[in-house]
Parts: structure tokens; sequence; C-alpha cells
């Protein structure tokens, strides 16, 4: 007899009990078959089956067709509602199982998962936008779409706001149908979108890396699982405090009952040195902390930050994605195809339209652009000095990050480039310099009157960024997978130094009123 799985299929139950009045049927079903099939394997009349073996048969059946497998399956999950029937999380952890088998590239499956996952739910959101909630209650039920689950949703959207596009994200039921409800709703694309990208991007990235993880300690978490009784009623007992602390202190009559204990507890003469050093502490933090929170949900200040999150997260991925592959591989994806390309397109006057285009991604010209740049900010009626401050910092951190960076991969140079080149390859320092275009457009179109409504500088800064990095592979001068890694990299760095900025702005504001 096996003492674990009997322990485990009486938790169950007990959850199944406690549960029943709020379980869908099917859950109820499926539940009690587990409870039994764990009472059966606990009294060891049946075995179980080998399934190491098993998902190393699936894994190399399957090959690089994981790939496809999952990536439709993440794009499916709520692009067609998919995920109501089978949840996505199954096909990522079995994709990171194989990519832990050595069969694929974890990396390289993360990035298809991520986009595969947001362009899923663009289409969803379009298709609610396009078709409204009345669509959704005629045709649902054909897809488990329930006029209940439908305001169960909408429930979630009413409490958490604009964040329950990331909360939902991990939701299974909300996951399905967030994105056309979102859709249907009115919410704009600029606001639905970088809570988007960050929570596909997390949601992908850990079941992958959970998955990976658990098939390179495959034996070891068996053990824990034989063993692991008390580890699993500790985490359910954990799981199970934390949902009742969350919805006790939901109702902010609670919250300030709370507060007002925590204070009564502080004034005992024990306690008052401690209050001496904490409620400063508290009163200095509680602007910036409703700063972060205003920030990251819908509302008064808007969604710079959540914007500038979501762009760090995809820099960062783009340049450490290509790094981690170049630990291995001399070449990444690409890397060939894009320089057969330009072989292809090769001519005397492209040639000398592409030397004159990939100046302008130079040290020089950019720190020359950035200064102008500074100026005119500075001589305006209002001086931008933290815009300014922020502008410098920006290109002064990607310039440092970029020699680091290239002695730290060292990857040589293609062979052949058509124009002078230094230094190690990766990443190139002309795609990531060339960034720095793009965020003095986005500060002049943020901070000149005259620029406040064009989009026109921005979208111009983005194709000239584009094609300074297009130039450095025509030109030989890089790979492709530099470029990108060099774009992610100051892609990132002006994020984050973009969102310091936007807090250091908040501090000073707040200092200036009080």
């Amino acid at each position: 007899m096996k003492v674990g799985p009997i322990v485990a299929a009486v938790l169950l139950a007990a959850f199944l009990v406690v549960r029943r009045r709020k379980l869908e049927p099917t859950l109820k079903i499926a539940g009690v078959i587990a409870v039994l099939a764990l009472l059966v394997y606990g009294s060891g009349v049946v075995e179980l089956p080998d399934f190491k073996k098993i998902v190393e048969d699936a894994g190399d059946k399957l090959g690089n067709w994981t790939y496809l497998v999952v990536g439709v399956m993440a794009f499916f999950e709520t692009g067609a509602f998919v995920g109501l029937i089978a949840p996505g999380e199954t096909f990522l952890i079995f994709g990171g199982v194989v990519a832990g088998q050595g069969t694929i590239s974890l990396v390289t499956l993360i990035a298809i998962t991520w986009t595969c996952a947001v362009l899923g739910d663009l289409a969803s959101f379009y298709a609610g936008r396009r078709l409204g909630r009345a669509f959704l209650l005629k045709h649902g039920p054909k897809v488990q779409i329930t006029e209940e689950r439908i305001r169960t949703v909408e429930a979630f959207f009413e409490r958490h706001g604009g964040k329950a596009i990331f909360l939902g994200r991990f939701v299974g039921l909300v996951r399905a149908v967030n994105p056309f409800l979102a859709g249907s709703s009115g919410m704009a694309l600029r606001r639905f979108l970088p809570y988007d990208i960050v929570g596909a991007g997390t949601w992908a990235t850990m079941l992958l890396v959970l998955g990976y993880l658990f098939w390179q300690s495959f034996d070891r978490v068996l053990h824990y699982a034989e063993q692991g009784t008390l580890a699993l009623g500790t985490t359910i007992v954990v799981i199970a405090g934390l949902v009742w602390l969350y919805r006790h202190f939901r109702e902010e009559e609670r919250r300030r009952e709370a507060s007002a204990w925590i204070d009564r507890q502080l004034e005992r003469p024990a306690l008052r040195p401690v209050a001496v050093v904490v409620r400063p502490i508290g009163r200095w933090a509680r602007g910036p902390l409703r700063f972060f929170w205003n920030r990251i949900t819908p509302g008064q200040l808007g969604l710079e930050l959540t914007t500038l999150l979501a762009i760090a997260a995809v820099g960062s991925f783009a340049y450490a994605a290509n790094a981690i592959t170049l630990r291995d591989k001399a070449l990444v994806t690409g890397d060939e195809t894009a320089f057969d390309w330009a072989e292809k397109l090769r001519g005397d006057m492209l040639d000398s339209v592409a030397k004159a285009i990939t100046e302008l991604g130079s040290f020089a010209v950019v720190a020359g652009a950035t200064a102008v740049t500074i100026v005119v900010l500075l001589t305006r009626h209002r001086r931008r000095v933290n815009e300014s401050v922020t502008l410098a910092a920006g290109l002064l951190i990607t310039w440092v990050l970029v020699h680091v960076f290239k002695d730290a991969v060292d990857r040589p140079r293609p062979t052949g480039a058509l124009v002078e080149t230094a230094g190690a390859s990766y990443p190139s320092g002309h795609a990531a310099y060339a960034m720095t275009w793009i965020a003095i457009a986005l500060l002049l179109t943020r901070t000149l009157p005259g620029l406040a409504k064009t989009t026109a500088a921005t979208v111009v800064a983005v194709v000239l960024a584009a094609a300074i990095g297009l130039t450095r592979v025509y030109l030989r001068a890089h790979y492709l997978s530099d470029v990108v890694g060099g774009a992610g990299l100051a892609a990132a760095v002006f994020a984050a130094v973009g969102m310091t900025g936007l807090v250091v702005a908040f501090l000073r504001h707040n200092g200036d009123r009080t």
C-alpha cells in the first residue's frame, strides 16, 4: 500500500466536498475519477506505466513539429476559444519537456509561443470589436461559453479593471474569452496591448521553463512526488490561506480595520522604537507605491509604465535569446537566409545607399542628434530636464553595455564586409544606437505642443532604425541576430531608463506639492 496517493485522494475528496456547490458538473466528475484512480493506485492493485518512456517517445516522434503544435495551440486558445476545451498549459508544459530532452530549442520555443499567444489575443480582440457581446451570447454555448461564464469574466473585469488582461492570462476560464470581451467592451488597443504582451510573455516563459526544468530533473521530481505528501498538504494549506487573506482584505473597510489595529499595536511602549522607524518609511513609501499601482492599472496617470515594461520585456528577451543560442551555435536561425537575400538584392546603387544609411547609426551621428534634442528640450518655455537626462542616460548606458557584451560574447564578424568594422560582432552597436532615433521622436512628440498629435515623426524614426539595422546585414558588417540583439538591448535600456524617469518625475512633482 502506498500512503502518498491515498492521502492525496483524501485531500482531493475533501476539496470536492467543500467546493461542491461552486464546481461545474464536469469538474466534479473529473475530480471523482481522480480520487478513485488515486485510491486504486495507492492500494497497489495496479502499477503506473513508465511515464518517462512515454514522454521520450512522444518527443522523438514530434521533433521540430513541437514548435508548430505548441504555437498553434497558444494562438487558438484565445483566437478560437479552444482553451475552454483543452487548456493551453498542458501543451506548453509538454513543449518545455520536449525542449528539456534536447530535441528542440527552449529559447526558440518561448519566442514562437509568446508571439502566437499575442497574435491569438489580437485576433480575438478584433473579433470582439467587430462582433460584440451579443455574438458570444448567441453562439458561445456551442463551445461551452455560457452566459454564466461570460458574467464571471465580466465580474473579473469589473473588479480588476485593465490589469485583468494581465491577471486573466493565468486563469483558464478568463484567458479564453478575455480578449474578446475586451474588444467588445470598447477597450482601446493601446491599453490592451501592453498588458497582453507582458502577460503572454510571463505565462509562456513560466510554463515552458517549468516543463523544461521538470524534464531536467525528472527522476528527482518522481522521488519528491513519492515522498512529498507532507509538502503537498502544506502547499494546499498555504494556498488556501493566501486565498482567504486576499478575499478577506479585498474590502476597503477591512483593510482600514487592519491598519488601525497595527497602529494600536505600535502605540504600545515595547513597540514604540519600531514605530519610530516604520511610520516614516510607510509615509514615504505610500506615494511611490500609489504611483506605481496607478501606472500599472488604468485610470489617473495612464499606462506609460506598463507600456515601457512590455518594451523592456520584449527587448530583454530579444537580446538574451540570441546570446544564449550563441553559446552553443555559431549561427542563429535566419542568419544565413538573411545573407542569401542580401546577395540577391546586391547592386552598386543599393550599396551606396546602404553605406549612407548605415552611417546614421554610428555613435557619433546619434550622439550629435541627441545633443541637439537636449538643447531643444532645455530651451523650451518649460525646461524638460528630466526628459533630457533620460535621453542622455539611455544612450550612455546603451554604449557601455554594447561594449561590455561584445567583449563577453566575443562573436567573430562575418567575412566579406563591405564597410570597415572593428571589435566583436554581437550585439550590433549601430542597431542599438539607432533605437535612439525612436526615443528622440517619442520625446519630441510628447513634449513639444506642435507635435503632440502627430505620429509621422515616430513612424519615420521606426523605419529609419529598421533600415539602419538591415543595412548592417546587407553590408555584411553583422549577422541578423547581431542586429536583433542590439535593437533588443537598446529597447530594454531605454525602457528601463524611461521607467526610472517616470518615477523621478512623480517624486519631484509630489515633493513640490508638499
